[in-house]
């Protein structure tokens, strides 16, 4: 059982890693490419090759905040249905106890209640991370400032490791997601 949340949170964190770095990285190239088509297309040298990359740089970080909530609600989608590893993950809909039936297409709209309590657990895993490191840090860093070591960077990697203990408490937590062998 631990194969498959390890399988299924790999290839949901590579999935989540690959689009929200994908867009930020073309949301951020697109604002890029119109400030400087919008300042005279000066003829590019080091300065304006610098001038640019600061300016990518500054709306990747921005963009890819916003692009890591969109890239975790898509990727639930394509966590069900699927084998990993001897099991998979499925969702059932629940209007009534008794006559819970199987989603065998699954639509955002068939999401929406378990993104939320599956995001709510992200925060709740994210926050907890969080609060260990500040006061791992405290105890064991030099640090001017209690949050130095914070950055989008750091988040997203406690993003990632709350994903998979989310994985494990979700299925165990919620009604409509059951595990069966494949």
């Amino acid at each position: 059982m631990s194969r498959f949340y390890f399988i299924l949170w790999l290839k949901w964190a590579f999935g989540v890693t690959l689009s929200s770095v994908g867009l930020a990285a073309f949301v951020s190239f697109l604002i890029t490419a119109i400030i400087y088509i919008n300042h005279d297309m000066r003829s590019l040298n080091s300065e304006v090759y610098e001038a640019l990359f600061s300016i990518f740089k500054f709306w990747f970080v921005l963009s890819w905040s916003v692009t890591i909530l969109f890239a975790i609600f898509r990727s639930l989608k394509y966590v069900f249905n699927s084998c990993f590893g001897d099991y998979k993950m499925l969702l059932f809909s629940c209007e009534n106890e008794q006559k819970s039936e199987l989603i065998e297409t699954i639509g955002y709209g068939d999401l929406v209640k378990i993104w939320r309590k599956w995001i709510m657990l992200l925060i709740w895993l994210v926050g907890t991370f969080m609060i260990l490191t500040t006061v791992f840090f405290k105890l064991f860093g030099s640090f001017e400032s209690i949050f130095d070591w914070f950055n989008i960077y750091i988040l997203y990697a406690f993003i990632l490791m709350a994903g998979y203990f989310s994985f494990i408490i979700l299925s165990s937590k919620c009604k409509k997601i059951r595990i069966k062998k494949c």
